[in-house]
């Protein structure tokens, strides 16, 4: 599993770390719910727009159970946002990411997902 660059937010750093530990360490209320504003706002192809911090906690966790392994293609770092491009393995192949994430007190505010819908659950994503 490749990682962030040393010049990428702790958050993220911690973030990428958790993703790729898989479901047996993961704890929703845990390390990764410190990570996240209580008014997060996510938006994904699978979970449309949403807010908070708790439902992404949990829906966060059948990609954490099924991913193998992640390779980062690129990282750009800005003082309140960043872009991470990565290729997640999964048990049928390889799925491209885009992650868009705007920053704030050292945790994470929003979330902007980007991925194929459909071949993510035609790879075994969930």
């Amino acid at each position: 599993m490749s990682t962030l660059s040393d010049g990428a937010p702790g958050v993220l750093r911690a973030y990428y770390r958790i993703l790729g530990a898989g479901i047996g360490t993961y704890d929703p209320g845990g390390e990764f719910r410190t990570l996240l504003a209580d008014d997060l706002e996510f938006e994904g192809p699978l979970a449309g727009k949403r807010t908070g911090a708790e439902g992404f906690c949990q829906g966060v966790k059948g990609f954490i159970a099924n991913v193998m392994d992640f390779s980062v293609i690129q990282e750009v770092h800005g003082l309140h946002g960043s872009a991470i491009l990565y290729d997640a393995q999964m048990p049928g192949g390889t799925v491209r990411f885009a992650e868009f994430f705007s920053l704030s007190d050292g945790k994470i505010t929003a979330l902007r997902l980007h991925y194929d819908a459909a071949d993510y659950t035609q790879k075994g994503g969930r």
